[in-house]
């Protein structure tokens, strides 16, 4: 069967995009930062600075690269405290009604992250959206890489949805990035990891609600 021309379809980044944990990711950010005597830092600084790869966006803060066992011991302490804090937040407002209406349109989704899939998959579950997904993918991989080649195995294992016809919906640079190396579009949100100005650096279209962003979404697969 080839590939389907008519339904567009989005990619949905899951961290700062659907889910709101902007809370749990500084206080992760900053009980890693105090496994090496750094200072914490402002969301606001956080949305400035951050980058991927990871090491990169700690590199910014420390002058240097981490060397492979500080990489060890702040990743795990991230994950640990980030999975402690994360019962407390919820999806972003207006984010379910948003996924209902665009599969009632006839159009597909599906969720792509890098976060750990087996973390991933209950927590989109424990929300009661996951049957608006074709597919929900997390990283089964190292962590600290970028979403490139996730995004393109991710979308290859989708039948029927054309590269061209996609877009990627996300909060950070890297889900243009990546949309980018699969043939896909992308729209950035403005409320997750990255500062506006660092968005707009990127060259795709910038909103500050998702709602805006699946507007967006629908007028770019038109």
């Amino acid at each position: 069967m080839g590939k389907k021309t008519g339904a567009a379809h989005i990619v949905w980044d899951w961290n700062g995009t659907l889910f709101h944990d902007n809370d749990a990711i500084i206080g992760a950010t900053n009980a890693a930062f105090a496994e090496l005597g750094m200072q914490p830092i402002t969301m606001e600084q956080y949305r400035a600075l951050y980058c991927v790869p990871v090491p990169k966006f700690y590199e910014r803060l420390l002058g240097r690269l981490p060397t492979d066992a500080e990489w060890l011991v702040m990743d795990e302490t991230f994950h640990r405290y980030y999975a402690e804090q994360r019962a407390t937040c919820e999806l972003t407002a207006g984010a379910t009604d948003l996924l209902a209406g665009w599969q009632s349109a006839g159009r597909s989704q599906s969720i792509l992250s890098m976060y750990v899939h087996d973390e991933l998959v209950p927590l989109v579950r424990r929300f009661g959206i996951e049957t608006h997904f074709l597919r929900v993918d997390g990283r089964t991989g190292p962590s600290g890489g970028s979403k490139a080649e996730h995004m393109v195995r991710h979308l290859g294992s989708l039948t029927d949805v054309d590269p061209t016809r996609t877009v990627v919906i996300g909060d950070a640079a890297d889900d243009a990035v990546a949309a980018r190396h699969a043939g896909a579009q992308a729209v950035l949100y403005t409320g997750g990891s990255h500062s506006r100005a660092s968005l707009e650096e990127v060259g795709v279209p910038v909103v500050d609600t998702l709602a805006d962003a699946v507007a967006e979404a629908q007028r770019l697969a038109a």
